[in-house]
């Protein structure tokens, strides 16, 4: 009976440690997962491009971009108001590989989506997550929300809440990734000296 005892201890004590040896095996080996932490990679997600009719993947359409991932709604007055500053940061840095993915979450009708970036003249890719998936994967509040993503695909800043993306500052920060260098502004021509004759 005392053998069976020790037998028994000596399976529990092989199956602790098999579990123990495993759990330590996945911390170490298992890939680091996706998050929206500023510094990781950015998850991936699909949604329909509304221009070509398509499903795109982020990772595969965006790949070797800047790009700016914006999380919007129709209804959402705040995503209406800085739409202007992210066109005309889009104009600016759309030829040297800066995109933007707008991804509406609106549940409605996708003639609304479309009527919304028409009346505003949007250029920009523009998607749509009818499931609002996007939110969870982004692990979002609210809308807007918006996430700048390097080349190599690692979120570079994160957003809520409306945000000026056409100030100089963001300008400058977008340039910085793209590895250009913008024309300075605020170079100002000398005036023509006065003529002192008369």
């Amino acid at each position: 009976m005392a053998s069976s005892n020790g037998r028994q201890w000596g399976y529990v004590a092989a199956i602790v440690g098999g579990l123990a040896l495993g759990a330590v095996l996945l911390t170490k080996l298992a890939p680091v997962p996706d998050g929206v932490e500023v510094g990781r990679r950015a998850p991936d997600f699909k949604a329909l491009d509304i221009a070509s009719g398509d499903t795109v993947s982020l990772r595969e359409k965006y790949a070797g971009k800047v790009v700016l991932v914006n999380i919007w709604a129709t209804w959402c007055i705040p995503c209406r108001k800085e739409m202007p500053a992210m066109q005309e940061l889009y104009d600016k840095l759309k030829d040297h590989g800066f995109a933007i993915a707008a991804v509406s979450v609106d549940e409605g009708n996708l003639a609304d989506v479309t009527a919304f970036t028409s009346d505003l003249g949007l250029t920009f890719d523009i998607l749509h997550d009818k499931s609002g998936k996007i939110e969870q994967v982004y692990q979002t509040t609210g809308v807007p929300e918006s996430f700048l993503i390097g080349k190599e695909g690692n979120i570079v800043r994160k957003q809520i809440g409306e945000h000026p993306w056409s100030s100089p500052a963001n300008q400058r920060i977008v340039a910085k990734l793209l590895g250009i260098e913008l024309p300075s502004e605020s170079a100002v021509v000398p005036a023509a000296a006065p003529d002192r004759d008369g």
